[in-house]
């Protein structure tokens, strides 16, 4: 019953002549506005979208920082969830589409690569050099109805709610950035930066087994972090240097996250590494930070760069939401409609007591 419910009310909306969808018109302003849903072709599914998470990528959008990459106007969003409402035909099961039906509840690793540059022959089509991220490079989930190709998707386990799931996307960056740091349970780590990203990351890296510290300068995320149980500096208060040498006795930590994309976190995360350390970068930097290279040579550091996820970080990140390995609800601060998008952007902007928003496309 449930199956003929989902599949009846998704013939219905897709067979609808407009939606509502967000637009990203540049300076700084969202319309929304009527969309006409896409039918899907081969190889490509729709969805009926659930929630989407407003990322720190899209504010980078809405700031106009990605306005060369960006077409206007844009729909936006890749922190998704939904429900299968059309299957695209498909003469071969190359594409994968044969195995997903109508009713199906899903994720979408928003990134579709050549399969012919270099990086893609490589095997590191994460990061294709004509890579189209879907959200920014082509239309993305602000939507009621996100068309999509089939080999993007990720099947959700029953136990988690469509909410949960919202959370996948950004879960399955930190499950990247953990894999790739080499992070080892005892290891000492400090993360810079505690917005949703930064404190994703900070609680994948102690379900790892690492003992983690956290800086943030913003009251509200300061406090965040303390309810969820991490030790947190805030550098405008309290010596970081000095913080982690205390904590280290003076050794250093062996992993530092930068993921607050400021020039300050670029300037002080070589000075907290022990030799041999790790600095992750993580963080979207808005321009090109300087950074202490002397630092790198003085006590041969590893300076690592980590950008979105592959397949087994998705897999990863459905897999520690399914177990209820970390408590993603309590990151959810609220839940809005598509018509309040441009005051959620200007929140963000100003620093306001939100960590993740997640917009209701179909409310």
């Amino acid at each position: 019953m449930l199956f003929w419910f989902l599949h009846h009310a998704g013939i219905l909306q897709r067979h609808a002549s407009t939606m509502k969808a967000a637009y990203y018109d540049g300076s700084r302003s969202i319309r929304v506005g009527e969309c006409t849903p896409r039918p899907p072709a081969a190889g490509e599914v729709q969805i009926e979208v659930a929630f989407c998470g407003v990322c720190g990528t899209d504010l980078h959008v809405f700031e106009g920082h990605m306005d060369g990459r960006v077409p206007v106007p844009h729909i936006m969003g890749h922190e998704m969830s939904g429900t299968i409402v059309d299957v695209g035909t498909c003469s071969n099961n190359e594409s994968g589409v044969d195995v997903w039906e109508a009713g199906q509840r899903v994720v979408v690793r928003p990134i579709q690569s050549c399969g012919t540059c270099q990086a893609c022959l490589r095997g590191h089509g994460h990061i294709c050099q004509r890579l189209n991220f879907i959200g920014i490079d082509s239309p993305g989930a602000f939507q009621a109805l996100w068309t999509v190709p089939a080999h993007t998707l990720h099947q959700l386990p029953a136990e988690l709610s469509f909410e949960q799931a919202a959370l996948i996307e950004p879960l399955a960056v930190a499950c990247h950035d953990i894999r790739l740091a080499g992070l080892q349970p005892g290891e000492e780590a400090v993360v810079i930066g505690a917005g949703p990203i930064g404190t994703i990351v900070s609680l994948v890296a102690r379900h790892a087994g690492a003992h983690v510290l956290v800086s943030e300068v913003n009251p509200f995320r300061v406090q965040f972090a303390r309810d969820l149980g991490f030790d947190v500096v805030n550098p405008k208060e309290q010596d970081l240097v000095a913080a982690v040498d205390e904590r280290t006795g003076g050794g250093g930590a062996d992993v530092v996250f930068e993921v607050s994309g400021t020039q300050a976190g670029a300037t002080v995360m070589t000075k907290l590494l022990r030799t041999r350390g790790r600095a992750v970068i993580v963080a979207i930097f808005a321009e090109a930070p300087k950074i202490d290279l002397f630092q790198l040579f003085l006590r041969e550091l590893q300076l690592y760069g980590v950008r979105v996820y592959e397949h087994e970080d998705f897999e990863r990140a459905i897999k520690l939401a399914q177990q209820g390995a970390l408590p993603l609800e309590a990151l959810i601060t609220e839940h809005r409609g598509l018509d309040s998008l441009q005051g959620v952007f200007e929140e963000m902007q100003s620093g306001g007591e939100i960590m993740k928003v997640l917009i209701d496309t179909q409310g």
